[in-house]
């Protein structure tokens, strides 16, 4: 038995917001979008690497406040990505966690809670 990547849905309430954090601050890139007709509500699919995300903007798609954890293995050089684009929401630094790992949160306009980790490897 074997199973496949995992991919988020994460809860968006505005467009404009999503792109300027997902895609302006943290460097992913709009891979598609979907509208059923004008006007209706947004459903995306960003990516970093091999980190997919789905963005939704559909009622009962996620719930906003949801958590996740990202792995990267280079942690510090995004910080400094980060910290370099002067973002005026978010300031990222990074926490040693009593577990032994690295962790760097980051919550997006929609109160959801992305942590970027340089997790331990077993």
């Amino acid at each position: 038995m074997s199973f496949g990547k995992t991919t988020p849905i994460l809860r968006i309430f505005d467009e404009i917001k999503a792109v300027e954090f997902y895609v302006d601050f943290l460097g992913f890139k709009i891979d598609w979008q979907h509208r059923f007709e004008a006007n209706f509500p947004l459903y995306l699919q960003v990516s970093r690497g091999e980190c997919v995300l789905h963005l939704s903007e559909h009622h009962g798609d996620a719930t906003p406040g949801s958590a996740l954890r990202i792995e990267t293995d280079e942690l510090e050089a995004f910080q400094q990505q980060l910290l370099a684009k002067d973002y005026p929401f978010s300031r990222p630094h990074i926490q040693a966690m009593p577990w032994g790992s690295q962790d760097m949160t980051i919550s997006d306009p929609f109160g959801n809670r992305l942590v970027f980790t340089n997790a331990i490897s077993v």
